[in-house]
């Protein structure tokens, strides 16, 4: 009754939470955005026997005043985790190729094989970086979709103007690129693509970014798409009706509304990412998290569960340890904790 593929699947796991943990396993932000976004989601719970706008017209105005682009060049969907999947669907029949870069976001495959299409994985560089040639060098005339994550999720590395350029100047005109921003709000670097910039330039070129990260509604499943609207068009079509709540429609609307008291709290996590980085040893990032590679795959899930008996919850992959960055008082109970286990001769 189960197709194979998607029968041998593994099932996508959550960044682990325990009780009166300090929880940096999820990328998630500490607090609510602003007191206000309470307010909006009450009131738009006084009519919950009404179904949601599903156009979420508000919203995708809204957005369109934020971001300077028109309405029909957005999609909205249930995080953007959702329109990447209706991405694929839109683009890839069984035996066509996705190619992303490895190790990326940890959906993209179980998107890729939910709808028949090929994962083509592209080893990141040694020093944890996109390798962009290597992406160029493995399409084929069955490939339809391509994930470029910037920054990348979960080394937190970038790309620059010149080599995304030079990308997409070499992806076939019927390839579609997926520009996946979901930890934009973080990028400091001066020198790195911005999608609403660059879908002028490329009509092959989709930008995606979320509500779940910088604006701090993980908990309401709000994402976005933008692009040429012959693209989100379709992308809309596919959608499930009525995906994005009435309730987190109003709190993205109200994060809009208040969009520079939002923000302002991404300096103090990039405070802390840097200091952060710089006593557990890790690169730089320019998300909201750091990243350990590791050549042994015992060490990061050693490491993980003795910061868990510190209180400290991290999220722990075969290849590397990633840490979400949020607080000071959240920041200190980290460093408190990883001088503890490394003390005891544990490394990553």
């Amino acid at each position: 009754m189960i197709r194979a593929e998607v029968a041998a699947l593994p099932a996508y796991v959550p960044g682990k939470d325990r009780p009166h943990a300090v929880k940096l396993s999820s990328n998630e932000v500490a607090t609510c955005p602003v007191p206000q976004v309470k307010d909006a989601v009450q009131e738009a719970l006084e009519n919950p026997n009404r179904y949601p706008d599903t156009n979420a017209t508000a919203l995708k105005k809204a957005l369109a005043e934020y971001l300077g682009l028109s309405p029909e060049q957005l999609a909205v969907g249930s995080g953007s985790s959702a329109l990447c999947q209706q991405l694929v669907q839109v683009c890839c029949h069984d035996g066509d190729e996705v190619i992303f870069p490895w190790r990326s976001f940890e959906a993209y495959p179980m998107f890729a094989t939910v709808h028949g299409a090929q994962e083509k994985t592209v080893a990141l560089t040694d020093s944890q970086g996109l390798d962009l040639p290597g992406m160029i060098a493995a399409i084929t005339d069955r490939t339809r979709l391509i994930f470029v994550c910037n920054p990348n999720n979960p080394s937190g590395s970038t790309i620059t103007r010149q080599d995304f350029h030079e990308f997409m100047d070499a992806v076939p005109d019927d390839v579609l690129v997926a520009l996946d921003e979901a930890y934009f709000e973080y990028n400091r670097a001066e020198d790195t693509p911005n999608a609403v910039e660059e879908i002028a330039r490329y009509d092959n070129l989709v930008g995606m970014r979320t509500f779940s990260k910088a604006w701090g509604l993980a908990g309401l499943r709000v994402g976005y798409a933008f692009g040429n609207p012959e693209i989100i068009e379709a992308v809309n079509k596919v959608a499930p009706p009525f995906s994005v709540s009435t309730v987190s429609q109003a709190a993205a609307i109200c994060c809009l509304e208040h969009a520079p008291e939002v923000m302002a709290s991404t300096a103090d996590t990039i405070t802390q990412r840097d200091r952060a980085a710089d006593a557990l040893g890790a690169q730089h990032s320019q998300a909201n998290f750091i990243w350990l590679p590791s050549e042994d795959p015992a060490k990061p899930a050693a490491l993980a569960e003795a910061l868990a008996e510190e209180g400290i919850i991290v999220r722990a992959y075969p290849d590397g340890l990633r840490v979400s960055i949020t607080t000071k008082k959240e920041t200190d109970a980290l460093i408190a904790a990883w001088e503890k286990v490394t003390a005891r001769g544990l490394s990553i």
